[in-house]
């Protein structure tokens, strides 16, 4: 008996020398079971596995040549295959050059308003970008408010590249405090090479004290709630989505427009919604 209370003796005191080493194995498996109840669940998407329109029961348009308040150049169409369709597993936004609507360059612009309105989520869109001088292509969010209200209802932009800065992924916020008509939006980029070369995934991840906007999973943009007000912080209303095209305007054109490149196309490979 007093040889088995050595041995316990000895024990406890070899457990409290390892103590430590075992809370950090153990403390990361805890953790772990956590994170794994609260994981998101997918709720929206489309993977694009058929052929023709993009599905009207996910997507709408906005339709229109009046600049779209950036002084742009293309008409944007509703329903038309040139401009917008789903072929070989992608969803192609086009923009070409061509007469409509006393515009010289149509587009697409989709929307899931109304079809696809989330609050707090991780949004992934994989997609190639189109390249070239005068080009605007954009993955982005607006409140989904009606009527909207901008900016005082919020802008995410996911994804942003224009042409005439080639490799420059742009992730930014707009709010009725923080917005680029006056010069104080938030914003950040990261440069992503091959970003018309190859698919990469544009995502962002919301919720009621931060925007994470992250290319292929790593975060280059954030956005911390200041908890001062809808002003700075209207992100805790319903949210849709937005892809599209732009030719020109005060910021893709900024440097001009090469129009011997169109027509030029966004792919997308998914969409993918979590909450």
């Amino acid at each position: 008996m007093a040889g088995i209370g050595i041995f316990h003796t000895k024990l406890f005191r070899n457990m409290k020398l390892f103590w430590p080493i075992i809370c950090l194995l153990i403390f990361p498996l805890i953790l772990s079971a956590q994170t794994a109840g609260k994981r998101l669940k997918a709720v929206w998407g489309d993977e694009f596995n058929y052929q023709g329109l993009p599905d009207s029961t996910k997507w709408n348009y906005d339709v229109g040549g009046h600049g779209w308040g950036n002084q742009e150049l293309q008409f944007y169409t509703r329903s038309r295959k040139e401009n917008a369709r789903v072929e070989n597993g992608h969803l192609i936004i086009e923009a070409r050059k061509e007469d409509w609507e006393g515009k010289a360059y149509t587009s697409a612009r989709l929307i899931s308003k109304g079809n696809g309105d989330w609050k707090y989520s991780r949004i992934e869109v994989k997609a190639r970008i189109p390249k070239g001088l005068g080009t605007w292509p954009a993955i982005w969010m607006l409140g989904s408010a009606t009527p909207l209200k901008w900016p005082d209802d919020g802008e995410i932009d996911i994804m942003e590249h224009v042409g005439y800065n080639q490799g420059y992924i742009h992730g930014s916020v707009h709010t009725k405090k923080y917005n680029h008509t006056k010069g104080t939006q938030k914003t950040d980029t990261v440069i992503v090479k091959d970003c018309s070369e190859r698919f990469h995934v544009y995502s962002v991840e919301w919720n009621s004290e931060k925007v994470e906007v992250a290319v292929d999973g790593k975060v280059f943009f954030s956005f911390a709630n200041e908890h001062s007000g809808k002003d700075a912080w209207p992100f805790d209303e319903k949210m849709h989505l937005l892809l599209n095209v732009a030719v020109g305007g005060a910021w893709g054109g900024a440097k001009g427009i090469d129009p011997s490149i169109y027509p030029v196309r966004m792919e997308v490979d998914y969409v993918r919604v979590f909450q």
